[in-house]
Formats: structure tokens, C-alpha cells, sequence
């Protein structure tokens, strides 16, 4: 596989707004349900094994993680939504950073948002577009864990799923992922450098092939 993916590193994290430095340069936020393959997608996207934590037990992210390119560009890792087994007043506090985020951080360029292929578009899904319809920015979206579809399901949940986006008020763009099979990194990659770091994109389309 071409390295592709520029250095990048822990940076901190934020458990609130007012914790959150003043931006050094473009940000691109991830976001997705507590079970729907986040932090494994960042860390195959980026080509490194621990750089978001994978736990076993969704939701487990409970502050928002920031990882810093040496361009000052930062991927910008959202906690995880569906987290039923968190409180309520846990909820009420990942509910109030996220807002705050998204609605203030003039440094957040796009976010790119997953989805488990097998079940996307949940109501949940939906409530977190609806959100970020609020502050429009670009979105793109990431079907995950398509290699446990068959090429039929594969085609028709992402037909079904640009369709229904497309009627939408900002602009979506929807992809096939998978981390273990390796489909759609080198354009997951691209996407994101494109707003992180337009140099690198190109360089980025030259691992393995797009899907």
C-alpha cells in the first residue's frame, strides 16, 4: 500500500467547548453511531494502528479527540451518538459539545459522516443531519462494513442512500467503505486531505483503488 496519508498525531482532547484551543489551521470532523466502525475507519484512512482508540464497548469516546497533521490541520474525532447505555446527563453534555462545536468552529471545513452500510439512514442518522443542516457545511458520508453485504445489497443501499440525500438541503457526497477489505480508503483519504491538505490529495488517490 503507498503511504499516503501525511503524519499525524494525538493533538488533545476536549470534554468542553472552552477547553478547545484556538484553531491552527483547517479542521474535518468525523462523525458516526457509537457501533458504526469510527474509530477503526480513522485509523485505517490515516495508515495507523492506535491512533483513535477501538474499544469494545460503543460510546466509550467521551470528549472530542484532535489529531494535528504538521501543517496545523487537525482530523477532529466527535463522540459517538447511540450511545444508550450513557446517562442522560452524560448525553446532555456530549449533546451541548457537539453543538457548540459544529456551531462555532469557524476552522471546521466539513464533516464526514459513517454509516454501517447494513442499517444507515437510522432515525438517529437522520437527527445528526438535520443538526448539521443547521451550520451548512459539505458532508460526506461513509457506508461502513460493506464487506459483510453481498454486490447486490452493496449497490442498491448506496443508490438508496445518495437518492434520499440528494433531496437535501446541503450538498452530500456518499462512498463504499471498508477498513479490513480495504475499500474506499484512497478515496476516504482524498476527501479528507482535500480539505485538510489539498498537496497531499492528490498523492492520496495513488494507493489502492477507490470504490
Amino acid at each position: 500500500m503507498t503511504e499516503a496519508f501525511p503524519a499525524i498525531d494525538f493533538a488533545f482532547g476536549a470534554a468542553h467547548y472552552d477547553q478547545i484551543p484556538l484553531a491552527t489551521g483547517p479542521e474535518v470532523a468525523i462523525a458516526g453511531r457509537s457501533n458504526a466502525g469510527k474509530s477503526t475507519a480513522i485509523n485505517a484512512i490515516c495508515q495507523r494502528k492506535r491512533l483513535a482508540f477501538v474499544s469494545k464497548t460503543p460510546g466509550r469516546t467521551q470528549q472530542i479527540n484532535f489529531f494535528r497533521l504538521s501543517t496545523g490541520a487537525c482530523l477532529v474525532d466527535l463522540p459517538g451518538y447511540g450511545y444508550a447505555k450513557v446517562g442522560g446527563g452524560m448525553r446532555s453534555t456530549w449533546d451541548r459539545l457537539l453543538g457548540d462545536y459544529l456551531a462555532r468552529r469557524a476552522a471546521l471545513r466539513a464533516i464526514v459522516v459513517i454509516m454501517d452500510s447494513r442499517h444507515p439512514l437510522t432515525e438517529l442518522d437522520m437527527q445528526l443531519l438535520e443538526w448539521l443542516e443547521r451550520n451548512p457545511r459539505p458532508v460526506h458520508v461513509l457506508l461502513s462494513k460493506v464487506d459483510k453485504l453481498n454486490r447486490q445489497e452493496v449497490q442498491r443501499t448506496l443508490r438508496t442512500v445518495r437518492e434520499q440525500l440528494s433531496r437535501r438541503p446541503v450538498p452530500y457526497t456518499v462512498q463504499l467503505f471498508s477498513a479490513p477489505a480495504k475499500v474506499g480508503l484512497a478515496e476516504a483519504r482524498a476527501r479528507i486531505l482535500e480539505w485538510l491538505d489539498p498537496a497531499s490529495a492528490e498523492v492520496a488517490m495513488n494507493g489502492e483503488g477507490a470504490s
